[in-house]
C-alpha cells in the first residue's frame, strides 16, 4: 500500500499512520502547531468531527486521548516532504488558499471531508494495492501500529499511552492475542537475584 502511496499528495498521512497510530479524526484535526518534526513529537489535542452535515473541530474522543506520540524517523521525513508539498500548493493557489494552518487539508486549505479521503483517496489506493477485498479500513493503519507494537515487545501500558486509550482493559482485549511470549523471560533473572 504504501509503494502505491508513493507520490500521492496525501501520502504522508499514511506513513504516518503506520507509525504513530492517531484515529483518522484526530490526523485531520491536526495542526502544523501540534508538531514538533526537530524533537519528533505529535501532539493529539482535538478532532476533526462531522456534525449535522458540517465538519467542525471538537475535543479528542476522552481525556485520555489527548496525548504526546514520539515520532520515528520514517514518520517525520514523511511529514517534511509533506510540508513542502503543501507549502508549494500553497503558493501557486495564492488568495484562493484558505489557511487554517492543518497538516492535512482539502486542496485550497480548508478541512478534508472524512469520506472523500476515504472514498477518493483510500479506497483507489487500496484498490492498486490490490487491498480492496481484504477490508482494510483507515482504522487498520492504527491497528497495524499497535500490532507492530506488540510484536516488538512493547510493554501494554505504553501502548495504551500511545493508543490514547481511556483503560488498560480496552488495550489488553484488543491485543492481548498478540502479546504472547512476553513475559517468558520475565522470571529469568531471578535465579541469580535469589540464588
Amino acid at each position: 500500500m504504501l509503494a502505491e502511496a508513493r507520490g500521492e499528495r496525501n501520502e504522508a498521512i499514511y506513513i504516518a499512520a503506520l507509525h504513530t497510530g492517531p484515529r483518522k479524526g484526530e490526523f485531520l484535526g491536526l495542526n502544523w502547531t501540534d508538531l514538533d518534526l526537530d524533537g519528533g513529537t505529535l501532539s493529539v489535542l482535538r478532532s476533526l468531527k462531522v456534525t449535522d452535515h458540517r465538519l467542525d473541530f471538537g475535543p479528542t474522543k476522552d481525556k485520555a486521548s489527548r496525548r504526546s506520540v514520539p515520532l520515528n524517523k520514517s514518520a517525520v521525513s514523511a511529514l517534511k516532504a509533506h510540508r513542502l508539498r503543501q507549502n508549494e500548493e500553497r503558493l501557486r493557489l495564492g488568495e484562493l488558499w484558505q489557511d487554517q494552518d492543518l497538516v492535512f487539508p482539502n486542496r485550497v486549505g480548508k478541512p478534508i471531508n472524512p469520506s472523500n479521503l476515504y472514498h477518493h483517496e483510500y479506497k483507489p489506493l487500496l484498490k492498486r494495492a490490490g487491498l480492496e477485498s481484504e477490508r482494510f479500513t483507515f482504522h487498520s493503519l492504527r491497528h497495524t501500529f499497535a500490532s507492530g507494537l506488540c510484536n516488538k515487545r512493547v510493554y501494554p501500558k505504553v501502548i495504551q499511552s500511545l493508543l490514547g486509550h481511556s483503560s488498560i482493559t480496552q488495550t489488553m482485549d484488543t491485543y492481548s492475542h498478540l502479546m504472547g511470549g512476553m513475559g517468558d523471560d520475565a522470571v529469568d533473572g531471578l535465579d541469580e537475584a535469589f540464588g
